[in-house]
């Protein structure tokens, strides 16, 4: 029988509210956190001395790169966990975590090997300053053990969100974020009989932090309820879904790379403008990230809530589920913009920085209130509605247009040529974001997203 047309209003369907939010509030609070172990590391490293906290800032866009190599095998295999799931065909679903371990080992590898036998070549992509390259070297040295445990854990958590168990998700990220955050606290200003390590001390904190957090993620798949992957899994061979888990790969890869390395390319071009922009940039950097929680939660529940009717075969509630967050996306996207707009004088007088940073701060918090409007709306509904449906490309085509074809010439040739002010090239790198709005729309109603991806 044929599905019946969905409803499309907001306010009146109570039960996709309901549900939205059961599963975004957690997935909230999971980034909420994560974003505030980069807030902790600079407050507290930019208390202790403002070179210190840009070189962690500048370092740490190394785990940002191997994030996107990540992020990619995570949300494929989250994409394709959400529709079997909503099948309910639980074998194929620890046939996917299998998959997703398989690339995530060697991604963190690969990474390992570079932090920990090159962080000096690394910084140097970063910054031209000697004082950064130094500090941010010896954090590499030490963090780079983390980056095994990372890839790993975060395959756990993808599989417990997709299967239910989103709670469970946000306790596991939140409670290793808190240990993260006091640990920071301990070793950089030597608190409870430890030594003062300063940026070392951050590193060893994220370490730990990174090892717990593992441990709690193979605790709980093996609890009644739970999926854990098998040796059996690991080894075997799965063309067909693998060829599917591959198809679905690619795009992401591609989009995450080319977003990512476009992101990194901006934290270089502030580093090259000296270090003042470069610590007024990774304060903006923490508060951006800390108000985008809330889309980024957003954009994983509804990925969740659109898969799973999708992949359930009810194909015109998914499409409606789509049209409700979409009008959710625009109304968290002004409120993030006037949030971002009031934080202003507050963020300004709560850090310490010079008096030259501080003015570059001023600067690019406005330009954030603005960017923040595109920021929110595209990364639910790219990331969020799209994705659901295995609508990839579209997102690997428009980073290469308005990102790669328009703010990274411009900011590049803003900083090695034409040096323009601080102020002018940081507005370059956020034009991408709300110019591509318009297109996100046009490409929304076309309905391409809507589709099983199941066999």
């Amino acid at each position: 029988m044929r599905e019946k047309t969905k409803d499309y209003s907001l306010l009146g369907d109570t039960e996709f509210l309901r549900r939205l939010v059961k599963i975004t509030l957690p997935i909230a609070f999971q980034y909420l956190m994560l974003a505030s172990v980069a807030a902790s590391d600079a407050l507290m490293l930019g208390n202790v001395e403002q070179n210190d906290m840009a070189a962690v800032s500048l370092a740490t866009q190394i785990q940002f790169i191997q994030n996107m190599f990540t992020s990619a095998v995570i949300t494929a295999g989250s994409i394709l966990g959400a529709q079997y799931w909503g099948k309910k065909d639980e074998t194929t679903v620890k046939k996917i975590f299998c998959l997703m371990l398989r690339f995530n080992v060697v991604i963190a590898g690969i990474f390992f090997v570079g932090c920990i036998l090159f962080p000096t070549q690394l910084m140097r992509v970063f910054t031209n300053e000697p004082a950064l390259i130094a500090i941010g070297a010896s954090y590499l040295e030490i963090a780079g053990w983390s980056y095994l445990m990372t890839g790993i854990s975060q395959c756990y958590l993808a599989i417990m969100k997709v299967s239910d168990h989103v709670p469970q998700t946000a306790f596991v990220s939140s409670s290793a974020v808190v240990l993260n955050i006091l640990l920071n606290a301990v070793f950089i200003y030597g608190l409870l009989g430890a030594p003062a390590m300063g940026v070392k001390g951050a590193a060893v904190a994220t370490l730990i932090a990174r090892i717990y957090e593992l441990i709690l993620c193979i605790v709980y798949s093996y609890r009644n309820g739970y999926l854990r992957p098998s040796i059996t899994g690991l080894l075997e061979r799965m063309g067909l879904l693998t060829r599917d888990f591959v198809k679905c790969l690619w795009p992401l890869l591609g989009a995450y790379l080319f977003w990512g390395v476009g992101f990194t390319s901006y934290s270089a071009f502030m580093g090259h403008m000296g270090e003042d922009a470069a610590a007024a940039n990774s304060v903006t950097a923490v508060i951006r990230d800390l108000i985008c929680c809330v889309c980024d939660g957003l954009a994983g529940g509804a990925g969740i809530l659109v898969g799973n009717a999708l992949g359930a075969g009810k194909l015109e509630q998914g499409k409606a589920y789509g049209i409700k967050i979409a009008k959710i996306a625009f109304i968290i996207g002004f409120a993030s913009a006037i949030m971002m707009y009031l934080l202003t004088p507050y963020v300004v007088d709560m850090v310490r920085l010079t008096e030259v940073a501080k003015g570059y701060l001023r600067q690019m918090m406005l330009v954030v209130s603005v960017y923040m409007i595109g920021r929110v709306v595209n990364t639910i509904i790219i990331n969020g509605v799209f994705s659901a449906g295995g609508d990839t490309l579209f997102d690997m085509y428009s980073l290469a247009i308005c990102m790669w074809g328009i703010a990274v010439p411009l900011a590049a040739l803003g900083t090695f040529v034409f040096h323009w002010p601080v102020f002018v090239v940081y507005a370059c790198t956020c034009l991408d974001e709300v110019g591509k709005i318009p297109w996100v729309m046009h490409h929304f109603g076309k309905y391409k997203w809507v589709k099983d991806l199941t066999r």
